[in-house]
């Protein structure tokens, strides 16, 4: 499967690791590789959770509170493709239902 960045996720990300990169330039490179080491593996296997959005999925990214927020779109090939939507830190107020803001 091929794995795609929403504009939104990518946002998010570029977002957290900067916050973390301003205190701790080297955690913020370990943050950046987990999660992009997790949102890999999706592309492999995706196996995450019901998503509380619907018609998502949710992958936590071990050891981190981030949850990677995607979905499976079909392909004209055949295969799906994975699209990650949101990047999200686990402390931030999650609606049921909708997106945190």
């Amino acid at each position: 499967m091929k794995v795609v960045w929403s504009a939104t996720a990518l946002d998010d990300f570029d977002r957290s690791i900067a916050f973390i990169a301003a205190k701790n330039p080297d955690a913020a490179a370990r943050v950046a590789d987990r999660i992009d080491r997790t949102a890999r593996t999706l592309a492999r296997l995706p196996t995450g959770r019901h998503g509380r959005v619907a018609g998502t999925y949710e992958k936590l990214v071990t050891g981190l509170p981030y949850v990677i927020a995607y979905a499976l779109a079909p392909s004209p090939g055949g295969d799906d493709t994975v699209v990650i939507l949101r990047v999200i830190h686990g402390a931030r107020d999650w609606p049921p239902g909708r997106w945190p803001r």
